[in-house]
């Protein structure tokens, strides 16, 4: 029974407390005075009743109701209902006014009313919700005061507040307050359910379904929930709908449903809070960013984005709503049925709140089925303490992902939960019945929305009844204030004040006698609650089962039955099958029992590799196990780590847990604690079972207490014991008590000693695990529900009672004693353990640490003793000569990245990962190891790259699937296209791995050029760059010196260093030691120089210099081409047009040029010092080539200064306004390109001006004919280039090459008629009419100037110069740069991306390389045929020393035959690469100054342009494709000084640039990568390209377009077997180590000759060599064994080359292959050339196959398939084709008789071929001879031909079959015999 109301006050507007017009509230009467002693009286209910403020108002308001909810400080609701009403007053602020008269300043513009409103509440406080019953209680007497009714007030409210009724139990009350009135209240059959009358369904109306379902998760998940409405009763109810909702779960956070607005400052607490405030403060409610807002009035709920909600887990989200919108809106289903059910109305609003509430009751059950089985009772006496193990639940429900849930269980509310429906003996509610006995029925309904309708109806029911038990409700009958007095209520008088004794009488008589009544016993109905089914048959439908389990398990088994019947090898077999398996659940389980039945009483004694093994399989099952351990598998190897042993020396044993410590579980208190309350709840099961059973179960095995169906639960025991319990005496119940904490404590001493097996490491020197899982200050956060604050205190206080303290050194055994008794605290706090025990506790745990560190010392000694663990053995790298290790091997991991080839993805088994070392050498940084999978694992795995060519490295971290962690890694990327992703095994300390770092980032940028390898090759590894020995030789550095000072003094501006070195020696250093030290030249000696001869104006000291400037290769090949010659007197012949000036000799005009230049005759050397000023970086125009048919010129220099632009295109002839516009040096330069122009013979020719009919007779003249055939026309290149035809002349067309030189092609500001000029030829158009380029200037330029458009904006051409500039677009290097990076990362891409977005060919077009390519060439080629149509060429791109370099070095590749062979190839990069500086340095990042610039691939650029040039005319190139490949490695490997420094000057500088070739230190060091090649090219012909067979005066035009290029296959290769092929000395080694090994091997039987050929691992071209390379080791090797000295290759390819042409002359048919090279037309089909190639992949390397010179008869190219089906594809019965011919008898197959063939043998194409007869040219059959195995003489057989000699018989055996033939007699068997013997001996 309760009071119906605790108190009544009235609340009036407080006077004399206003501030500014903010008025408040104070308590005019309050009865009772004195404060109940159940429930204190709530302060601050003046608030409460007026909560937007109370404030005086001018017009009276209605009366208002709404009841508020205080919750006191025991969390006990305290219900306010306030009733509001106004009462007239005079109006305070006149009275005040007219006070203050005298202030007239303040007048108030608003008029103010004479009287005013205040408010006025009647309160009643209730700790029982009955809305509608004070509603009419304070209407009531307000209608007593109004109406004026006879009946005293003070009865009324003497009557309410001593009227008491029951608060459940499903009676009806009537209640009558002595004013004539009666009111019933019925109150509800279950108080555990909530009362809610029509608020959910009302709240599902204001919001709608899917935003009420949102604020439901976010309830339950505890955020902060606010609502807002103008309508104070909507937000109580609101807030009550809410909780009515979470039943079972009951809210237990902040819960004010009206919150005042003064105390909005609430709404910014941390905690959840649900929480409702009138709209009136929205603006206030603004700024909150992590609350989730619901407009009631608007129906909207808007969560801010910081917040995140977990919603429901699918299915039952989509469920749920479906289930609740056929409540709310049945009309849905059927609203497009044709003929409708006529009624189909919701039901009343009660009736649907129920429904809703049903369908929240199944979700409940549903969520929280099989809960029960999750609860662990650990103690049972006095009163139950119930666990629930939330990682068992949703383990076993497979719900670990679902975070709604996790969040839900770890919520206040489920803890409340647990300890509310935990006990086993309690009474029962709607929700224990439903989740006890319906599950069955939810599951199978679940699927079908009508049956779960039922069912919900069914709870719906029980709901409504459970409210309102009696329907037929007597009549209430409570007046109201009559309309009369509402409408007079001007004239009210103010409420009254009530007489206090009075009431307090009232009060008085109704305790006094309550005290006399007989106390109201309710019995209550306990019982036992039921668990429902066990969660094992639920989950059966949903656990994941594994595919193939089975087997699976089937492994696990025999393997650890090997393991034990000590079968070691057939264990070690299934290891890795095993280990895979248990990555599945079910064999992780299945393991734990199979280890289990190996135990005998709790010990199980292995050997070594029995321990190591079971070691491994343990680690591999705790290695996925989450730190909670949902699935129980860390719980049921617990007891297996302190079974499992090994015997050791000295009496020692190591147990498994000593090994299997680093996993996360061990450190998580929350796996502990649920670990302990389980085996606590088995052993209380225990004691209470009958002893017999007791030790049956009393096993660990049993984790949550569920045995089959006829053993009895924990809970159900606990239940049964708890109602016996009021039955047992005294003693009997303290003897149970004790019995069970007795239990408790000996549990807690257990687990102190598991937990120290399991935290303390082995070596405790090495806090391993706690530096891992920061146990040191691991927060228990936990699943059990009981305060920690006695945990806290406790813990400090026991600490310092230990023995040990002096002992303890370690801080590990102090962390470990923290943790241990942290745990202790805990969970005997919880368990109810007595403080003498936890004392005792405490004192123990240090000493049983400080135990077990001794017991573990004494293992770890002994341990180490041990033969470690086999790890693989470290492979030592073979290292070049000169390579020295910087740090030795490191052992790591190398893993796959992206490329699939060598993980197994694409066939065969995983070479990756691999386990090896890591080895950093002065050159290289190298992998070298084995794979993990042990079907390969005998392979070698290498991968390498220099270290200079490292671009970036990243941290990583590593997790492998192997049973070691490893965690840091390092991901290494270099511009070789190789990747490193290595994880540094555990043995490698994480300071020795920094220290590699360090290491290798001072190899990577060294201070200076020096420190690279190139130069330390050969010295000492630890070498200084800065050597302190005096130098023997000072010659060269004082020339140097001298060099240096000139240069600086003459270009101030670029700064120069000076660097220490020691130099090579040099050649004749005493003859003129002494002229070194004369003066150093200055300037003004060089002011006529031009007047003088070369010899005079120089000093002896620079004769030496420029003696080696001209031996400098770039002499030569200006003499070649004709561009001027230095005689031994170094005097110029005068006719030439062009000199070669020494003007730059001492580098003074231009730093990064070379000392000669070629400049025309006409311009002396000091205008040459002006001009150089205009350009960037003094990089004036020289010329570089010319064209030996059209003498046209090719100039490069570097772009303009952009002051000088627009006074170098300004016309000479246009009006100038002064002298000022046209200055001195933009005439000069004028001058300078007039020069050039008028050196060209087609300008002198044409007397001055040319017209283009002379000009094209000229250049048509000098070609044949046959050139007319193949070279495009310049005018139709030029057209394609500009756009199609039907342009208006002046645009530029989208199309043709033009529009992607140009840019995107937009109306240009620039001559338009660049080309049109050369388009004249083709005048007539497709329409007939005239051709718009017949209007244009009929004149062709002589100097086109190739610039960069951005530069030339302003420059105005005019039409009558003789020059013309082509403005184009530059990439510049970012974009290269940045260019390179992406294409990298799309041939070696870091990781596998499974996105389809993402493939190779997406990325590859990301990277924009393949359009740099395409850009570069198209410039090219545009340049190579204005060059070849007479026109000269000057190269004007930015520095001069990137774009041009490469425009220019491709232009004479293409145009001059010369530059495609071995010398000319090396002289054009030596010319124009090196000499002509190219930032090889800077561009490279070869040092630490350069680093901040990045890698830029410039050089490697124009290498790949040379790659598809080299495809598209395979037979124009006397070097082959991996000559290609080797420059790009080594332009990169700092391995030679050749591509080293960025210009001529700095390397003479170093003293590099002229090394006397003899004297070198060691002979195997190359120091030029053109030495080298030189060498390795007369040894083997690997870079030699065997078609070549050059055209003369060829010029080639490639096609440019991105469809014809092909991707480098430099950047796609590998070989894991040797690593890269391009240092050669480490091939040959590596090759000879490998044929030593296998003669040992050799003593067994036959052993096939075959061996796989894998893509990534092996080198193809090694072990798939093309024919003539075979044949040519194949010589080699004949002649070393006849002990010959064996012929140079090259000598050998000549010889065969001459024979072969010889013979081809004397045919007098030539064959198909000699024409095929001899005839000269025929290079120029490349295209039907290039369809050979590709179809003849037989598996042998192409660009050699084809190789026609060789397949001539001289050679018998046999014993190849590959070969044969490439010959077969040219048809030929010629007779040059027949070895040997006629006709045998050959016999049939099976049963078919023999007959008579015309038999073909055919040396060339190493076949046998048969015909029908002579005459026929369709072949019948082909016996390829590379099958045949051998010829023998045969037997006559059954159905052979009649009367031949037995010896005419022979038989040829292939590897398929036998053939058996017959000859006519035996002389032609035995030719025949003969002929194909001798076919398979040449082969």
């Amino acid at each position: 029974m309760a009071r119906l109301a605790d108190y009544y006050l009235v609340v009036g507007y407080d006077l004399d407390k206003r501030v500014e017009g903010e008025g408040q509230g104070r308590i005019l009467q309050r009865f009772p005075e004195k404060d109940w002693e159940d429930s204190p009286f709530p302060q601050g209910i003046e608030l409460f009743c007026q909560p937007s403020g109370w404030q005086l108002v001018p017009e009276r308001q209605p009366a208002s109701f709404f009841v508020a909810v205080l919750t006191d400080i025991n969390s006990d609701r305290h219900y306010c209902a306030c009733f509001t009403f106004w009462e007239g007053l005079d109006n305070p602020q006149l009275q005040a006014e007219a006070s203050e008269v005298d202030e007239a300043d303040e007048v108030l513009a608003v008029v103010q009313p004479a009287q005013v409103f205040a408010p006025k509440s009647l309160v009643l406080v209730s700790r029982l919700d009955h809305t509608e019953v004070f509603r009419n209680c304070l209407g009531l007497i307000y209608t007593v005061h109004v109406d004026g009714l006879t009946v005293p007030l003070e009865t009324v409210v003497g009557n309410l507040l001593t009227c008491i009724i029951p608060i459940a139990g499903g009676s009806q009350r009537t209640i009558t307050l002595g004013a004539g009135d009666r009111q019933v209240i019925q109150t509800p059959i279950d108080d555990s359910l909530p009362v809610s009358g029509s608020t959910v369904a009302q709240l599902f109306r204001q919001l709608g379904i899917v935003n009420v379902l949102y604020l439901f998760c976010a309830a339950l998940t505890e955020h902060k929930i606010l609502f807002l409405s103008s309508s104070y009763q909507r937000l109580t109810d609101a807030c009550r709908g809410l909780l009515a909702i979470m039943f079972p779960l009951k809210y237990s956070f902040t819960y004010v449903p009206i919150l005042p607005g003064k105390l909005l400052e609430v709404l910014s607490t941390p905690t959840p809070f649900i929480i409702g405030v009138n709209s009136f403060f929205r603006s206030e409610t603004q700024e909150l960013l992590d609350v989730i807002i619901a407009d009631l009035d608007g129906g909207t709920v808007t969560t801010p984005e910081c917040v995140h909600i977990s919603l429901l887990p699918e299915p039952l989200l989509q469920q749920t709503q479906t289930v609740l919108s056929m409540v709310l809106d049945p009309e849905l289903e059927i609203a497009d049925h044709a003929f409708p059910p006529l009624s189909t109305q919701p039901s009343a609003l009660k009736i649907q709140d129920k429904e809703i509430r049903g369908v929240f009751l199944w979700l409940f059950a549903r969520l929280f089925q099989g809960y029960r089985w999750c609860l662990h009772i650990i103690r049972i006496h006095p009163e139950p303490v119930i666990r629930f193990h939330k990682a068992a639940f949703l383990g076993q429900r497979s719900l670990t992902e679902e975070d709604f849930l996790m969040k839900v269980l770890d919520g206040m509310a489920f803890a409340g939960f647990v300890s509310e429906r935990g006990p086993p003996y309690r009474a029962t509610d709607l929700f224990d019945d439903l989740v006890a006995n319906h599950v069955e029925r939810i599951r199978q309904e679940e699927a079908c929305p009508h049956k779960v309708m039922n069912h919900v109806k069914e709870l719906a029911e029980q709901l409504f009844r459970n409210e309102n038990p009696y329907p037929a409700v007597a009549m209430h009958k409570v007046q109201r204030p009559s309309e009369r007095s509402q409408n007079m209520a001007q004239k009210q008088s103010p409420f009254p004040a009530l007489d206090d004794v009075a009431v307090q009488l009232f009060i008085d008589h109704a305790a006094s006698k309550l005290k006399t009544a007989p106390p109201v016993v309710k019995a209550e109905v306990k019982g036992m609650v039921p668990s429902g089914p066990p969660l094992g048959d639920i989950v059966d439908r949903n656990g994941n089962v594994m595919a193939n389990s089975a087997r699976r398990l089937e492994v696990v088994r025999n393997c650890i039955t090997y393991l034990f019947e000590n079968k070691m090898l057939e264990a070690k077999k299934l290891m890795p099958a095993v280990l895979r398996a248990l990555k599945g659940r079910a064999a992780r389980v299945c393991l734990t029992q199979e280890l289990n039945q190996h135990v005998l009483q709790n010990r199980a004694v292995l050997d070594d590799q029995q321990f190591d093994c079971i070691v491994r399989m343990m680690n591999c099952t705790l290695q996925d196990c989450s730190h909670i351990d949902e699935q129980g598998i860390a719980a049921a190897l617990l007891p297996l780590v302190t079974a499992f042993c090994r015997k050791m020396g000295a009496g020692t044993t190591q147990f498994a847990y000593s090994c299997v410590q680093e996993h996360m579980v061990w450190t998580t208190m929350q796996f502990w604690e649920a670990m302990f309350y389980s085996d606590v709840q088995n052993h209380i099961r225990a004691l209470y079972l009958e002893t017999d059973e007791g030790e049956q179960q009393n096993n660990h095995e049993q984790q949550d207490g569920s045995g089959d169906g006829r053993e009895i639960s924990a809970l159900d025991l606990a239940s049964e014991q708890s109602r016996l319990w009021p039955t047992l005496s005294k003693e009997m119940q303290t003897e149970r008590v004790q019995k069970e904490e007795s239990t408790v404590f000996s549990q807690a001493i257990h687990y102190a000693n598991r937990m120290s097996y399991l935290l303390l490491p082995l070596d405790t020197s090495k806090n391993r695990l706690l530096r891992t899982t920061g146990l040191a200050d691991v927060e228990s956060v936990s699943n059990s529900y009981v305060t920690n604050s006695i945990a806290g205190s406790m813990a400090e206080s026991y600490d310092t009672e230990s023995g040990f303290e002096e002992a303890e050194s370690s801080d590990v055994a102090n962390s470990v004693v923290r943790f241990i008794n942290r745990f202790v605290d805990k969970v005997c706090n919880e368990s109810g353990v007595t403080n003498e025990h936890l004392k005792a506790l405490h004192t123990m745990i240090p000493d049983i640490v400080q135990m077990h560190i001794e017991t573990l010392d004494a293992v770890h000694r002994e341990s180490k003793r041990m033969p470690p663990t086999q790890k693989s053995k470290l492979l030592r790298p073979t290292l070049l000569p000169g390579e020295e290790l910087v740090m030795d091997g490191m052992r790591v991991h190398l893993i796959p990245d992206g490329r699939e080839e060598a993980t197994g993805l694409m066939g065969g088994p995983p070479l990756l990962p691999a386990e090896g070392a890591i080895f950093l050498t002065t050159y290289r940084l190298i992998f070298k190891g084995t794979p993990h999978d042990p079907l390969v694992g005998e392979k070698v795995v290498t991968r390498s790259f220099p270290i200079a060519s490292l671009t970036k490295e990243k941290r990583i971290s590593v997790n492998l699937a192997i049973d070691h962690y490893i965690q840091e890694g390092l991901q290494l990327r270099s511009c070789t296209f190789q990747l490193m992703k290595i994880a540094f095994d555990e043995e490698v300390a994480s300071d020795l791995a920094e220290v590699f770092k360090k290491h290798m980032h001072k190899l990577r940028y060294p201070q200076h050029v020096q420190g690279t390898f190139a130069f330390t090759v050969g010295q000492c590894s630890k070498m200084v760059v800065e050597h302190k020995t005096k130098d023997k030789n000072q010659s060269l550095k004082t020339l140097s010196k001298n060099l240096v000072k000139t240069a600086k003094r003459t270009i101030g501006r670029q700064h120069v260093t000076k660097k220490k070195y020691s130099p090579p020696t040099w050649e004749n250093r005493s003859s003129f030691q002494s002229e070194l030290d004369e003066d150093v030249i200055s300037v003004s000696e060089e002011a006529d120089q031009s007047s003088l001869t070369l010899s005079s104006t120089m000093r002896s000291s620079d004769r030496q210099t420029m003696s080696n400037v001209v031996e400098r290769a770039c002499c030569r090949d200006y003499q070649r081409l004709g561009l001027g010659t230095l005689s031994s007197s170094l005097t110029r012949s005068k006719n030439e047009p062009f000199r070669i000036s020494t003007v730059n000799r001492m580098y003074t005009v231009c730093r990064s040029y070379p000392g000669l230049l070629i400049v025309p005759q006409s311009i002396p050397d000091t205008t040459i010092q002006r001009i150089c000023r205009c350009y960037r970086q003094n990089r004036f125009p020289v010329v570089c080539w010319r064209n030996p048919r059209t003498k046209a010129v090719l100039l490069r220099s570097a772009g303009l200064h952009a002051k000088g632009v627009v006074g170098f295109f300004k016309s000479p002839n246009t009006p100038s306004t002064g002298p000022s516009q046209a200055d001195s040096t933009s005439l000069e330069q004028e001058k300078y390109l007039q020069a050039i122009i008028s050196s060209m013979p087609s300008y002198s020719e044409s007397s001055g001006r040319n017209t283009l009919s002379g000009f094209t007779s000229t250049h048509m003249s000098t070609s044949d004919s046959s050139d007319k055939l193949r070279q495009p026309k310049i005018g139709a290149l030029m057209k394609q280039v500009m756009g199609t035809k039907e342009d208006v002349p002046g645009t530029f067309s989208r199309g043709g090459k033009w529009s992607s030189i140009r840019g995107s092609g937009r109306l240009s500001a620039y001559n338009p008629d660049v080309g049109t000029r050369l388009a004249v030829k083709e005048s007539p158009q497709p329409n007939g009419g005239p051709s718009e380029a017949l209007f244009l200037r009929q004149q062709k330029a002589y100097l086109y100037i190739i610039g960069d458009k951005a530069q030339l904006k302003g420059g105005k051409q005019d039409s009558f110069q003789q020059w013309e500039v082509v403005p184009i677009e530059v990439c510049d290097v970012r974009q290269v740069k940045n260019s390179f990076k992406k294409l990298m990362k799309a041939c070696v891409p870091t990781s596998l991306t499974p996105e389809h977005n993402v493939s190779f060919l997406r990325c590859l077009e990301e990277s924009e390389w393949m359009v740099l390519l395409h850009k570069v060439l198209q410039v090219s080629v545009l340049v190579v045929a204005l060059l070849d149509s007479g026109s000269s060429v000057m190269v004007s791109l930015e520095d001069g020393w990137d774009v041009t370099t490469q425009v220019v070095s491709l232009v004479q590749l293409l145009s001059d035959p010369y530059y495609r062979t071995f010398d000319g190839f090396r002289l054009l990069v030596e010319k124009e690469w090196l000499s002509f500086g190219h930032r090889f340095s800077h561009r490279g990042a070869q040092t630490l100054g350069s680093q901040s610039s990045g890698f830029t691939p410039v050089f490697l650029q124009f290498l790949d342009c040379v790659h598809q040039i080299h495809l598209q005319f395979p037979m124009e190139f006397e070097f082959s494709q991996y000559y290609l490949k080797f420059l790009a490695y080594h332009y990169v490997s700092n391995r030679f000084r050749t591509f080293l420094l960025d210009s001529d000057y700095e390397r003479i500088e170093l003293g590099v640039l002229y090394e006397e070739k003899g004297e070198r230190k060691s002979p195997q060091v190359c120091k030029s990568v053109w030495d080298y090649i030189d060498r390795l090219n007369k040894k083997t012909p690997v870079f030699y390209n065997y078609m070549f067979s050059p055209e003369d005066e060829e010029v080639l035009r490639p096609y440019t377009f991105n469809s014809n290029l092909k991707v480098w296959d430099f950047y796609m290769e590998e070989t894991l077997s040797e690593g890269p092929s391009y240092d050669w000395e480490l091939r040959g080694r590596q090759e000879r180590v490998a044929e030593e090994t296998p003669e040992k091997a050799d003593s067994g039987g036959p052993k096939s000759q075959r061996h796989i050929v894998w893509p990534c691992y092996d080198s193809l071209s090694k072990a798939v060599p093309d024919a003539i390379t075979k044949l040519l080791q194949d010589l080699q090797s004949l002649e070393a064994e006849l002990g010959l000295t064996s012929e140079k290759w090259k000598d050998t390819w000549d010889k065969i080359k001459t024979a072969q042409r010889t013979e081809a002359k004397l045919e007098s048919k030539p064959s198909f292959s000699s024409s095929l090279l001899m005839s000269s037309n025929l290079s120029h089909q490349r295209r039907s050339q290039r369809v050979y190639l590709q179809e003849s992949a037989g598996g042998s390397s192409i660009n050699l196959t084809l190789d026609c010179e060789a397949t001539a008869t001289s050679t018998p190219v046999a014993g190849r398939p590959s070969t044969s089906t490439l010959y077969s594809q040219f048809q030929s019965t010629e007779s040059e084709n027949r070895s040997f011919e006629g006709i045998l008898f050959k016999k049939g197959a099976m049963l078919k008789p023999w007959k008579p063939r015309w038999f073909v043998l055919d040396k060339t194409k190493h076949q046998l071929r048969y015909y029908e007869s002579r005459q026929d040219k369709e072949c019948k059959g082909v016996i390829d001879l590379a099958d045949v195995e051998s010829v023998l003489a045969g037997t006559s057989a059954m159905g052979a031909p009649k009367n031949i000699e037995e010896k005419a018989f022979f038989d040829l055996k292939t590897t398929k079959r036998v053939y058996n033939f017959c000859a006519q007699d035996s002389l032609n068997a035995q030719l025949w015999m003969d002929s194909v013997q001798s076919c398979l001996s040449d082969a």
